[in-house]
């Protein structure tokens, strides 16, 4: 079905608003996917809040026209599938798990800060720990010096205790016998 100028502006704005908070994007050719593949896809990205939208290469090009992305205009080549999140690291790891399962998605190219990545740089991003991977680590990391400190701290009466008790414990097998 053709899109008639409105639409298209609409649709070149929908996605340039979802592009703008975006730090990454990946390219990736999806043909010989089937509807039921592209539909996993999107569910995989959804969840992991990727943006993933397939539209025509001349309205791609106007999406990335003047943003951080503009590297990735020559790429629009064939039928590509555009993938962003605001989470590097999250859009790798859904576009990389995916093209591992399905050997038909091809990850072609990729941006992020306004520079070109390779194929292999998107791989080795997608091996990374995630955000919340990280603030986990660094919360644990942070944490560790207190509980310890608390650990140590709880120790010296819970030492004395226990001396007390079995000094009791000696008093009362002296006494009984």
């Amino acid at each position: 079905m053709a899109l008639n100028l409105e639409d298209k502006k609409a649709l070149v704005a929908e996605v340039s608003d979802a592009m703008s908070g975006a730090q990454a994007a990946v390219l990736a050719e999806y043909r010989g996917l089937s509807v039921a593949q592209m539909t996993a896809l999107r569910s995989q990205a959804r969840e992991a809040g990727v943006y993933v939208r397939v539209l025509k290469n001349t309205l791609a090009k106007r999406v990335v026209e003047g943003s951080d992305f503009e590297c990735l205009s020559d790429h629009f080549v064939g039928p590509v599938a555009l993938a962003a999140s605001q989470d590097p690291v999250a859009v790798a790891k859904v576009m990389s798990n995916f093209a591992k399962d399905n050997d038909i998605l091809q990850i072609k190219v990729g941006a992020m800060n306004g520079a070109e990545m390779s194929t292999q740089q998107i791989a080795d991003l997608a091996k990374l720990p995630s955000r919340e991977e990280l603030l986990a680590k660094l919360m644990g990391t942070m944490q560790a010096p207190v509980a310890k400190l608390a650990q140590t701290l709880n120790e010296v009466p819970s030492k004395f205790v226990r001396t007390l008790s079995a000094y009791q414990a000696s008093i009362d097998t002296e006494a009984a016998q």
